[in-house]
């Protein structure tokens, strides 16, 4: 039995189309799905009876069980979700300021029940790599959310952006990262614009072509180390890729008129954080169009890291401002529900 959600509109088209069901009837399940939010086939009102006894017998609707809801002080929930075999992820909501007294918010994505990257400061990558998630499984988590936010209306949404830097690297899982793109980026579904959608990765060379030619979101790239050297020491396996390597694909890397590539560094308390590694970073990153990310290291149990002083934090900032390199120390949100960045690690089981 096949799930509605893990077909994208060509491929739920053909696959009515076998049943003898016409072209536009494909359209109509797929509002139904993604825009209304249908999780049965009854209250599909627009379409046929027989297409409704069809889709009851040979399909089915599978959203994300949600095992654990927690909110945050500042306003971030995170949600622990159930997948269909057990599986257990984490999706992340943070709010934004409120426009005419409606807030807006940011879904943080996951592409992979945990990771295969094993950076060592994420708590993540301790989980180790269960295998990667569905298409259905990866946009099932915005039908959650949304749900979650009485988000119905598809053509002024409250969830106004989506980043996929939850768990797992999405170019590892790039049929179903790709797949899940298309699908968003459809105007009849879930309608999200490239420039509100951005991928992740921490550096990997396959797929990253494939994304940039695609056009279907902003890139964020995981540096955290201005040296081939101390990138080896905290990204063992994404600095298989050498980092010169990197910033060449980087440079080639195609941009639309006003994209700029965002760098996410991490500040670790005396590892990366110092006026040296400032320095080396704006050298690193001045030839390239991009803008930089600062993000508080946020502790985890069990990792050998510490957060960087406030003084140690302004003066990496200031550093780089001062070769004009355009650097925002990102405000840490979540932190008391281990929402922030690094600190999703989905439990076997909901607490």
């Amino acid at each position: 039995m096949v799930d509605l959600l893990d077909l994208t509109l060509p491929e739920l088209e053909q696959w009515l189309q076998e049943r003898g069901e016409p072209r536009f009837r494909a359209v109509q399940v797929w509002q139904w799905l993604w825009q209304r939010m249908a999780r049965d086939f009854d209250c599909m009102s627009n379409v046929s009876k027989a297409c409704r006894a069809l889709l009851a017998a040979e399909a089915r609707i599978t959203w994300p069980e949600v095992a654990r809801v927690q909110e945050s002080t500042d306003g971030t929930t995170k949600f622990l979700l159930r997948l269909e075999d057990g599986a257990m992820v984490e999706t992340v909501l943070i709010p934004s300021d409120s426009r005419d007294g409606v807030r807006r918010w940011t879904q943080c994505l996951s592409s992979q029940v945990g990771c295969a990257m094993g950076c060592t400061f994420c708590a993540t990558g301790s989980m180790g790599f269960e295998r990667n998630m569905r298409m259905g499984e990866i946009l099932g988590q915005i039908l959650v959310a949304r749900a979650h936010l009485g988000d119905d209306r598809p053509d002024w949404p409250i969830l106004r952006n989506l980043v996929f830097m939850g768990m797992g690297e999405p170019l590892l899982n790039l049929t179903e990262v790709m797949r899940a793109l298309r699908s968003l980026n459809d105007d009849r579904g879930l309608n999200f614009s490239p420039r509100r959608i951005t991928v992740s990765t921490s550096g990997i060379q396959k797929g990253l072509k494939e994304l940039g030619e695609s056009g279907l979101a902003y890139l964020a790239v995981s540096l955290h180390a201005p040296s081939q050297e101390l990138r080896a020491k905290i990204m063992p396996r994404a600095a298989r890729w050498p980092l010169p390597d990197l910033l060449a694909a980087l440079k080639a890397y195609p941009l639309k008129t006003r994209e700029r590539i965002t760098f996410e560094y991490l500040l670790l308390g005396g590892v990366n954080d110092q006026p040296e590694h400032a320095e080396a970073l704006a050298r690193l990153i001045s030839p390239l169009k991009a803008k930089l990310n600062l993000i508080v290291y946020n502790p985890t149990p069990g990792a050998p890291y510490s957060a960087p002083s406030e003084a140690a934090v302004l003066a990496f900032e200031q550093a780089l401002w001062q070769r004009h390199i355009t650097a925002i120390v990102r405000k840490s949100k979540g932190s008391d529900i281990d929402a922030a960045c690094g600190q999703l690690k989905a439990q076997n089981r909901a607490d």
